[in-house]
């Protein structure tokens, strides 16, 4: 796809994977309108249309999508709530259920969002490694990312021919790691010790993986790895 005026919404662009996504779509010469439920906290984005709006919302996700329409790529890393963390048989259920938050979010914005996206468009959803490679403490961020990616693989025959991938990060360093740089470095650093490529990805890489989903017109249904060798540790 060619993306010179085209139109693309982004939920979670605000920061993060998001904002660095928004910054290529940009860059290649899309329109684009930047969707948060804190849009207050975005940084400077200049030129891109700012909405607030929840994706567990469902009326109000279909009043987004039909002021925005037409478009022609959704892209959603909306985390869509709180993730519940550590050993499965000690987290508060609650906590699990409610990580399932996220692929709900998906959910609706694959599922309200599809009527408004144009002949040829596409949707790009994000999991995480963990969905295929967990570690001790991921059972609810695996679960939900599986769930994605599963889900992802099941709607893409029904959508064709318009177009639907993951794209799948590893550890990426991001403003959810903490503002404290020395503390988020070793963080970091640990958690990508045995990784094929030892260290935290950056936004700018995970963005990249995304725009070329974006951008390749003969790739659906399948979920790309930016994760420095995770799965293969």
């Amino acid at each position: 796809m060619n993306l010179q005026g085209k139109k693309a919404l982004v939920f979670g662009g605000t920061s993060g994977i998001g904002l660095a996504t928004i910054n290529m779509l940009q860059a290649q010469g899309a329109a684009v309108v930047a969707i948060s439920r804190n849009p207050d906290k975005a940084g400077d984005l200049p030129g891109v249309e700012l909405v607030a709006c929840d994706v567990r919302d469902e009326q109000a996700l279909a009043a987004l999508f039909a002021t925005q329409a037409p478009y022609d790529v959704l892209i959603s890393a909306a985390t869509g709530g709180e993730r519940a963390a550590g050993p499965f048989l000690q987290m508060d259920l609650a906590g699990y259920r409610g990580s399932f938050d996220k692929l709900w979010g998906y959910t609706n914005v694959v599922r309200l969002g599809t009527e408004h996206l144009s002949a040829d468009g596409n949707i790009v959803l994000v999991s995480g490694a963990p969905a295929r490679r967990p570690k001790p403490g991921q059972a609810a961020i695996a679960s939900v990312g599986g769930a994605v990616e599963q889900f992802v693989r099941a709607v893409a025959p029904e959508l064709a021919p318009k177009r639907i991938n993951v794209v799948s990060p590893g550890v990426i360093d991001t403003p959810m790691f903490g503002n404290d740089a020395e503390a988020r470095g070793k963080m970091l650093a640990g958690a990508t010790a045995k990784n094929l490529i030892p260290r935290a990805g950056t936004p700018e890489e995970v963005a990249a993986g995304i725009m070329f989903v974006v951008q390749n017109d003969f790739v659906t249904g399948t979920t790309i790895d930016v994760d420095g060798g995770w799965v293969h540790a």
